[in-house]
């Protein structure tokens, strides 16, 4: 149920400091696709990391990666833009 939220949210909710503690998420790791790390991880402890049993999981985990990394390419941007003004 709350995997579905999330997902549906397109990455806006970030996971909680103790929720990425209880699921031993990486520090490296807790960036604003976390929400979508969490479930992903479960499955595939669950699915002793079978890369075929957790293709929704991880193809939802990358797009949100993907959209993120977007987002500071075009902030990135507008800050240069913004300064050479």
């Amino acid at each position: 149920e709350r995997e579905r939220e999330r997902e549906e949210m397109g990455g806006d909710i970030i996971a909680t400091r103790e929720e990425c503690e209880a699921a031993q998420v990486n520090p490296a790791w807790r960036d604003a696709c976390a929400h979508l790390l969490i479930p992903l991880n479960e499955c595939r402890k669950k699915n002793f990391f079978l890369p075929f049993r957790c293709e929704h999981e991880r193809h939802i985990y990358e797009l949100c990666q993907y959209k993120d990394y977007k987002r500071r390419v075009q902030a990135a941007e507008d800050l240069k833009g913004t300064a050479s003004e």
